[in-house]
Protein backbone atom coordinates (compact mmCIF):
# COMPACT_ATOMS: atom_id res chain seq x y z
CA UNK A 1 0.00 0.00 0.00
CA UNK A 2 1.19 3.57 -0.83
CA UNK A 3 2.18 4.89 2.25
CA UNK A 4 -0.09 8.73 2.17
CA UNK A 5 2.18 11.68 3.09
CA UNK A 6 0.33 13.72 5.64
CA UNK A 7 0.98 17.55 6.59
CA UNK A 8 -0.71 19.83 9.54
CA UNK A 9 0.17 23.37 8.45
CA UNK A 10 -0.50 25.03 12.11
CA UNK A 11 0.33 28.75 12.32
CA UNK A 12 2.29 30.05 14.99
CA UNK A 13 0.28 32.38 17.62
CA UNK A 14 -2.07 33.47 14.40
CA UNK A 15 -4.33 35.89 16.06
CA UNK A 16 -1.34 38.23 18.13
CA UNK A 17 1.18 37.60 14.93
CA UNK A 18 -1.35 39.29 12.72
CA UNK A 19 -1.45 42.53 14.82
CA UNK A 20 2.30 42.41 15.30
CA UNK A 21 2.80 42.55 12.01
CA UNK A 22 0.50 45.15 11.45
CA UNK A 23 1.58 46.93 14.29
CA UNK A 24 5.20 47.38 14.07
CA UNK A 25 4.99 49.38 18.06
CA UNK A 26 3.84 45.41 18.95
CA UNK A 27 6.91 43.84 18.47
CA UNK A 28 8.58 42.02 20.69
CA UNK A 29 6.11 42.89 23.35
CA UNK A 30 3.69 40.54 25.18
CA UNK A 31 0.08 41.07 23.50
CA UNK A 32 -2.91 39.14 24.03
CA UNK A 33 -5.73 39.64 21.42
CA UNK A 34 -8.90 39.84 23.70
CA UNK A 35 -10.93 42.61 25.57
CA UNK A 36 -9.05 43.47 28.98
CA UNK A 37 -12.93 43.89 30.68
CA UNK A 38 -13.05 42.38 33.91
CA UNK A 39 -15.08 39.87 32.32
CA UNK A 40 -12.69 39.76 28.77
CA UNK A 41 -10.99 36.92 27.96
CA UNK A 42 -7.50 36.04 25.91
CA UNK A 43 -8.66 34.55 22.13
CA UNK A 44 -4.78 34.50 21.59
CA UNK A 45 -1.08 35.37 23.11
CA UNK A 46 1.71 36.24 21.30
CA UNK A 47 5.03 34.07 22.41
CA UNK A 48 6.24 36.87 24.59
CA UNK A 49 3.09 36.72 26.38
CA UNK A 50 3.03 32.80 26.95
CA UNK A 51 6.43 33.06 28.63
CA UNK A 52 4.12 34.85 31.03
CA UNK A 53 2.07 31.64 31.27
CA UNK A 54 -0.97 34.00 29.12
CA UNK A 55 -2.54 31.26 27.20
CA UNK A 56 -5.97 31.53 25.20
CA UNK A 57 -9.32 31.17 27.05
CA UNK A 58 -7.71 32.52 30.34
CA UNK A 59 -9.56 35.69 32.13
CA UNK A 60 -8.36 38.57 30.85
CA UNK A 61 -7.55 39.79 34.63
CA UNK A 62 -5.68 36.33 34.97
CA UNK A 63 -3.50 37.51 32.43
CA UNK A 64 -2.76 40.99 33.92
CA UNK A 65 -1.70 39.67 36.98
CA UNK A 66 0.40 37.12 35.54
CA UNK A 67 2.30 39.89 33.34
CA UNK A 68 1.06 43.34 34.19
CA UNK A 69 3.20 44.69 30.47
CA UNK A 70 0.62 42.69 28.79
CA UNK A 71 -0.62 44.68 25.92
CA UNK A 72 -4.20 43.94 25.27
CA UNK A 73 -5.85 44.71 21.16
CA UNK A 74 -9.33 44.12 20.03
CA UNK A 75 -10.03 41.27 17.73
CA UNK A 76 -10.07 41.90 13.89
CA UNK A 77 -11.44 38.59 13.02
CA UNK A 78 -12.45 40.21 9.39
CA UNK A 79 -8.77 40.49 8.70
CA UNK A 80 -7.93 36.68 10.27
CA UNK A 81 -10.33 35.57 7.81
CA UNK A 82 -8.58 37.06 4.90
CA UNK A 83 -5.29 35.99 5.92
CA UNK A 84 -6.44 32.80 6.49
CA UNK A 85 -7.95 32.39 2.68
CA UNK A 86 -4.73 33.74 1.36
CA UNK A 87 -2.97 30.89 3.04
CA UNK A 88 -5.46 28.63 1.81
CA UNK A 89 -4.99 29.95 -1.70
CA UNK A 90 -1.32 28.96 -1.07
CA UNK A 91 -2.19 25.32 0.28
CA UNK A 92 -4.28 24.80 -2.97
CA UNK A 93 -1.16 25.53 -5.41
CA UNK A 94 0.46 21.98 -3.97
CA UNK A 95 -2.74 19.75 -3.54
CA UNK A 96 -6.52 19.91 -3.59
CA UNK A 97 -7.02 17.92 -0.71
CA UNK A 98 -6.84 20.22 2.33
CA UNK A 99 -8.58 20.14 5.21
CA UNK A 100 -8.97 23.22 7.29
CA UNK A 101 -9.67 22.54 10.84
CA UNK A 102 -9.92 26.53 11.83
CA UNK A 103 -8.72 29.26 10.66
CA UNK A 104 -5.14 29.05 11.66
CA UNK A 105 -4.48 25.24 11.03
CA UNK A 106 -5.54 22.34 8.19
CA UNK A 107 -4.39 19.17 7.40
CA UNK A 108 -3.02 18.50 3.64
CA UNK A 109 -2.44 14.97 1.40
CA UNK A 110 0.57 15.90 -0.62
CA UNK A 111 0.71 11.74 -1.68
CA UNK A 112 0.88 13.27 -4.98
CA UNK A 113 1.10 16.96 -4.31
CA UNK A 114 0.75 19.31 -8.02
CA UNK A 115 4.04 20.46 -8.04
CA UNK A 116 6.38 17.13 -8.13
CA UNK A 117 8.16 17.83 -4.97
CA UNK A 118 9.53 14.46 -3.84
CA UNK A 119 8.93 14.82 -0.24
CA UNK A 120 6.55 15.64 2.58
CA UNK A 121 9.34 17.42 4.37
CA UNK A 122 10.69 19.41 1.22
CA UNK A 123 6.71 20.51 0.68
CA UNK A 124 6.14 21.50 3.62
CA UNK A 125 9.09 23.46 3.71
CA UNK A 126 8.18 25.19 0.30
CA UNK A 127 4.70 26.17 1.74
CA UNK A 128 6.00 27.79 4.62
CA UNK A 129 8.52 29.77 2.85
CA UNK A 130 5.91 30.82 0.48
CA UNK A 131 3.81 32.03 3.53
CA UNK A 132 6.44 33.78 5.49
CA UNK A 133 7.20 35.59 2.07
CA UNK A 134 3.30 36.76 1.32
CA UNK A 135 2.06 37.44 4.21
CA UNK A 136 4.98 37.87 6.36
CA UNK A 137 3.84 35.63 9.16
CA UNK A 138 5.77 32.15 10.76
CA UNK A 139 4.21 28.57 10.30
CA UNK A 140 5.13 25.61 11.93
CA UNK A 141 4.50 21.75 10.21
CA UNK A 142 4.59 18.66 11.24
CA UNK A 143 4.89 16.07 8.64
CA UNK A 144 3.82 11.99 8.90
CA UNK A 145 1.90 9.24 7.45
CA UNK A 146 -1.44 10.20 9.09
CA UNK A 147 -3.48 12.56 10.81
CA UNK A 148 -2.76 12.03 14.40
CA UNK A 149 0.51 12.28 13.98
CA UNK A 150 1.26 14.44 11.65
CA UNK A 151 -0.52 17.02 14.02
CA UNK A 152 1.48 15.69 17.42
CA UNK A 153 4.91 16.07 15.03
CA UNK A 154 3.64 20.32 14.33
CA UNK A 155 3.74 20.72 18.00
CA UNK A 156 7.09 19.46 18.34
CA UNK A 157 9.14 22.06 16.60
CA UNK A 158 7.52 25.09 16.92
CA UNK A 159 7.28 28.33 16.50
CA UNK A 160 8.67 28.37 12.78
CA UNK A 161 9.89 24.74 12.13
CA UNK A 162 8.65 21.72 10.93
CA UNK A 163 9.20 17.89 12.37
CA UNK A 164 8.91 14.37 10.60
CA UNK A 165 7.58 11.40 12.08
CA UNK A 166 8.40 8.26 9.75
CA UNK A 167 6.54 5.27 10.10
CA UNK A 168 9.64 3.49 12.19
CA UNK A 169 9.46 6.47 14.01
CA UNK A 170 5.29 6.29 15.04
CA UNK A 171 5.05 3.32 17.55
CA UNK A 172 8.02 4.93 19.67
CA UNK A 173 6.97 7.90 19.24
CA UNK A 174 3.55 7.80 20.87
CA UNK A 175 4.70 5.68 23.64
CA UNK A 176 6.42 8.44 25.75
CA UNK A 177 3.72 10.70 25.55
CA UNK A 178 1.04 11.87 28.00
CA UNK A 179 -2.30 10.02 26.86
CA UNK A 180 -3.90 14.06 27.54
CA UNK A 181 -1.24 14.86 24.49
CA UNK A 182 -3.93 12.79 22.09
CA UNK A 183 -6.20 13.87 19.88
CA UNK A 184 -9.68 12.80 21.52
CA UNK A 185 -8.73 12.30 24.93
CA UNK A 186 -9.54 15.61 26.56
CA UNK A 187 -8.88 16.35 30.68
CA UNK A 188 -11.94 14.42 31.86
CA UNK A 189 -11.35 11.43 29.80
CA UNK A 190 -7.07 11.54 30.63
CA UNK A 191 -8.01 11.80 34.90
CA UNK A 192 -10.39 8.34 33.81
CA UNK A 193 -6.94 6.72 32.37
CA UNK A 194 -4.91 8.46 34.74
CA UNK A 195 -6.97 6.39 37.57
CA UNK A 196 -6.63 3.37 36.03
CA UNK A 197 -3.38 3.44 35.60
CA UNK A 198 -2.83 4.63 31.87
CA UNK A 199 -0.16 7.61 32.17
CA UNK A 200 1.35 6.91 28.76
CA UNK A 201 1.25 6.18 25.31
CA UNK A 202 2.69 2.74 26.34
CA UNK A 203 0.46 2.36 29.39
CA UNK A 204 -2.34 2.74 27.09
CA UNK A 205 -0.87 0.14 24.26
CA UNK A 206 -0.63 -2.67 27.07
CA UNK A 207 -4.74 -2.49 27.56
CA UNK A 208 -6.46 -4.47 25.58
CA UNK A 209 -9.23 -3.29 23.05
CA UNK A 210 -11.89 -5.38 25.67
CA UNK A 211 -10.87 -3.69 27.97
CA UNK A 212 -10.30 0.16 26.81
CA UNK A 213 -14.32 -0.43 25.84
CA UNK A 214 -15.24 -1.67 29.38
CA UNK A 215 -14.17 2.07 30.51
CA UNK A 216 -14.67 3.81 27.61
CA UNK A 217 -17.65 2.59 25.33
CA UNK A 218 -17.41 2.94 21.72
CA UNK A 219 -14.06 5.25 21.47
CA UNK A 220 -11.95 2.22 22.88
CA UNK A 221 -11.46 1.55 19.85
CA UNK A 222 -10.02 4.68 18.33
CA UNK A 223 -8.07 4.67 22.17
CA UNK A 224 -6.08 1.36 20.81
CA UNK A 225 -5.71 2.64 17.16
CA UNK A 226 -3.54 5.51 18.28
CA UNK A 227 -1.58 3.56 21.09
CA UNK A 228 -0.46 1.74 18.44
CA UNK A 229 0.56 5.02 15.83
CA UNK A 230 -2.86 3.72 13.72
CA UNK A 231 -4.97 6.27 12.47
CA UNK A 232 -6.88 5.67 9.07
CA UNK A 233 -8.90 9.10 8.77
CA UNK A 234 -8.77 10.32 5.10
CA UNK A 235 -7.88 14.10 4.36
CA UNK A 236 -11.23 15.24 3.68
CA UNK A 237 -11.85 18.32 1.79
CA UNK A 238 -15.25 18.22 1.97
CA UNK A 239 -15.19 18.43 5.56
CA UNK A 240 -18.87 19.35 6.63
CA UNK A 241 -19.44 22.63 8.81
CA UNK A 242 -22.42 21.65 11.56
CA UNK A 243 -23.03 24.94 13.10
CA UNK A 244 -22.67 28.25 12.89
CA UNK A 245 -22.48 30.11 16.38
CA UNK A 246 -21.81 34.10 18.07
CA UNK A 247 -21.43 34.06 22.11
CA UNK A 248 -20.15 37.58 23.98
CA UNK A 249 -19.53 37.58 27.87
CA UNK A 250 -21.26 40.91 29.05
CA UNK A 251 -18.75 43.51 31.20
CA UNK A 252 -22.02 44.28 33.43
CA UNK A 253 -25.31 41.66 33.69
CA UNK A 254 -27.83 42.10 31.56
CA UNK A 255 -31.08 42.95 33.17
CA UNK A 256 -33.68 44.75 31.26
CA UNK A 257 -35.56 43.05 28.34
CA UNK A 258 -34.46 45.75 26.03
CA UNK A 259 -30.74 44.99 26.97
CA UNK A 260 -30.97 41.37 27.28
CA UNK A 261 -32.24 41.21 23.25
CA UNK A 262 -29.74 43.79 22.12
CA UNK A 263 -27.57 41.58 22.93
CA UNK A 264 -29.37 38.70 21.50
CA UNK A 265 -29.42 40.73 18.23
CA UNK A 266 -26.02 41.38 17.88
CA UNK A 267 -25.00 37.46 18.69
CA UNK A 268 -27.25 36.58 15.41
CA UNK A 269 -26.36 39.33 13.47
CA UNK A 270 -22.46 37.97 13.60
CA UNK A 271 -23.93 34.29 12.89
CA UNK A 272 -26.18 36.08 9.93
CA UNK A 273 -22.93 36.80 8.69
CA UNK A 274 -21.07 34.15 8.31
CA UNK A 275 -24.40 32.16 6.89
CA UNK A 276 -24.49 34.51 3.82
CA UNK A 277 -20.95 34.94 3.02
CA UNK A 278 -20.89 30.89 2.83
CA UNK A 279 -24.27 30.84 1.35
CA UNK A 280 -25.14 27.96 4.22
CA UNK A 281 -28.27 28.40 6.46
CA UNK A 282 -30.04 26.03 9.36
CA UNK A 283 -32.85 24.79 10.39
CA UNK A 284 -32.35 25.05 14.29
CA UNK A 285 -31.72 28.18 16.15
CA UNK A 286 -30.43 27.92 19.75
CA UNK A 287 -30.03 30.82 22.40
CA UNK A 288 -27.55 29.88 25.19
CA UNK A 289 -27.87 32.45 28.58
CA UNK A 290 -25.63 32.01 31.20
CA UNK A 291 -26.35 33.59 34.55
CA UNK A 292 -23.97 35.55 36.89
CA UNK A 293 -24.78 32.48 39.36
CA UNK A 294 -22.86 30.50 36.40
CA UNK A 295 -26.21 28.35 36.05
CA UNK A 296 -26.31 27.77 32.05
CA UNK A 297 -30.27 27.19 30.20
CA UNK A 298 -30.29 27.15 26.23
CA UNK A 299 -33.68 27.53 24.37
CA UNK A 300 -33.98 26.09 20.54
CA UNK A 301 -36.43 25.85 18.06
CA UNK A 302 -35.91 23.87 14.90
CA UNK A 303 -38.10 24.93 11.89
CA UNK A 304 -39.31 22.95 8.89
CA UNK A 305 -37.15 24.51 6.27
CA UNK A 306 -33.66 26.64 7.04
CA UNK A 307 -34.49 29.89 7.80
CA UNK A 308 -34.62 32.12 5.34
CA UNK A 309 -33.46 36.21 6.57
CA UNK A 310 -31.74 37.87 9.46
CA UNK A 311 -35.45 38.99 10.44
CA UNK A 312 -36.39 35.86 10.97
CA UNK A 313 -33.33 34.65 12.50
CA UNK A 314 -33.61 37.81 15.21
CA UNK A 315 -37.89 36.65 15.08
CA UNK A 316 -36.76 33.40 16.54
CA UNK A 317 -33.92 34.22 18.63
CA UNK A 318 -35.96 37.22 20.71
CA UNK A 319 -38.55 34.25 21.34
CA UNK A 320 -36.38 31.59 22.49
CA UNK A 321 -34.76 34.65 24.75
CA UNK A 322 -38.15 35.74 25.84
CA UNK A 323 -39.16 32.38 27.20
CA UNK A 324 -36.65 32.65 30.16
CA UNK A 325 -38.58 36.02 31.03
CA UNK A 326 -39.17 37.31 33.84
CA UNK A 327 -35.17 37.82 34.93
CA UNK A 328 -34.22 37.76 37.99
CA UNK A 329 -30.87 37.12 37.96
CA UNK A 330 -28.15 39.49 35.95
CA UNK A 331 -27.55 37.67 32.37
CA UNK A 332 -23.53 37.81 31.87
CA UNK A 333 -23.05 35.72 28.85
CA UNK A 334 -25.52 35.32 25.55
CA UNK A 335 -24.99 32.99 22.28
CA UNK A 336 -27.03 32.20 19.50
CA UNK A 337 -25.99 29.30 17.14
CA UNK A 338 -27.38 28.06 13.95
CA UNK A 339 -27.51 24.34 12.90
CA UNK A 340 -29.19 21.43 11.18
CA UNK A 341 -27.85 22.78 7.53
CA UNK A 342 -29.19 22.84 4.62
CA UNK A 343 -29.67 24.59 1.17
CA UNK A 344 -29.19 28.14 0.41
CA UNK A 345 -31.67 31.10 1.13
CA UNK A 346 -33.15 32.96 -1.04
CA UNK A 347 -36.40 32.27 -1.65
CA UNK A 348 -39.78 33.30 -0.57
CA UNK A 349 -40.44 29.26 0.83
CA UNK A 350 -37.98 29.70 3.50
CA UNK A 351 -39.67 32.42 5.30
CA UNK A 352 -41.55 30.44 7.82
CA UNK A 353 -43.72 31.38 11.21
CA UNK A 354 -42.98 30.89 14.27
CA UNK A 355 -44.44 27.63 15.64
CA UNK A 356 -43.61 24.98 18.06
CA UNK A 357 -43.09 25.09 21.54
CA UNK A 358 -39.37 25.98 22.98
CA UNK A 359 -37.21 23.08 24.22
Amino acid sequence: MTVRKIIHIDMDAFYASVEQRDDPSLRGRPVAVGHAAKRGVVAAASYEARKFGVRSAMPSTTALRQCPDLVFVRPRFEVYRAVSEQIRGIFADYTPLIEPLSLDEAYLDVTENLRGIPTASATAKEIRGRISDDTGLTASAGISYNKLLAKLASDHRKPNGQFVITPEMGPDFVEGLPVGKFHGIGPVTADKMNALGIHTGADLRERSVAFLQEHFGKAGAWYYAIAHGVDDRPVRPDRIRKSSGSETTFAVDLTSASDIEAGVRAMAEDVWSWCEKHQTFGQTVTVKIKYANFQIVTRSRTMDAPVGSREKLDEICIALVRSVYPVTTGIRLLGVSLSKFGAASGSSQLELSLTGPAR
